[in-house]
């Protein structure tokens, strides 16, 4: 009768250990998977640094390079123009309307700045922070809507494309308060997002100007 009464004992004990094996393996799974998920957040992160960092060493190479090519070419600019990227620009003191402001770079030999790319735009927006006076001080571009409304073209009739282009918010906006005509002209120098720093204005309005021509090859 006694060792009939243990048996059930010896019974719950073995149930009792399986139950706690069963526990350890789940605590295990949920380890392993907590460690799996906090592998694949460090393996995405340095994924992403990693093509971070591609981007910022290819922005590099391209500053790079266009730093060797100003300094290698052998181009000149005339007196009171300023040299870059084989190109001569001439910032006016004088203000006027955007259409005498072409025709005074035009007689110049060059026309109404036309810029092609960010390192250009880069270029000069840090300049026209230089040159500017007082805060209101502004500088034509050789870029207009004047033939139809919302479609902007350069003085050399070619369009402005979505890639360089550099409207600051929600420019060009037309304006009419100031001129029923709206504003048909670019112009460039208010501080404002930085590269993006470009507004629409009445053609009338007399700004300085961005006059742009092609550097001579020097001897």
């Amino acid at each position: 009768m006694c060792l009939t009464g243990e048996a059930p004992a010896f019974k719950q004990r073995s149930v009792s250990n399986r139950g706690s094996k069963v526990t350890a393996e789940r605590v295990a799974l949920l380890v392993l998977s907590a460690l799996l998920a906090a592998a694949i957040i460090v393996i995405y992160r340095l994924i992403f640094a990693n093509i971070q960092t591609k981007k910022s060493f290819q922005t590099l190479r391209d500053e790079h390079e266009a730093l060797k090519r100003n300094l290698t070419d052998e181009t000149i600019c005339e007196e009171g123009w300023e040299q870059h990227g084989g190109k001569c620009y001439y910032f006016s003191n004088n203000s006027s309307p955007w259409e005498n402001s072409r025709e005074d770079c035009r007689q110049q030999g060059g026309d109404l700045v036309k810029i092609d790319s960010r390192e250009e735009q880069t270029f000069l927006e840090l300049k026209v922070r230089e040159k500017m006076n007082y805060f209101e001080d502004r500088f034509w571009i050789g870029l207009t809507d004047s033939k139809e409304e919302g479609t902007w073209l350069w003085v050399d009739g070619s369009p402005l494309y979505t890639s360089s282009s550099f409207w600051s918010g929600v420019e060009p906006d037309n304006w009419t308060e100031e001129d029923p005509d709206g504003e048909d002209c670019a112009r460039m120098g208010e501080i404002a997002r930085h590269l993006w720093c470009w507004f629409d204005k009445s053609c009338k309005v007399p700004h300085r100007q961005i006059c742009e021509k092609q550097a001579e090859t020097g001897n």
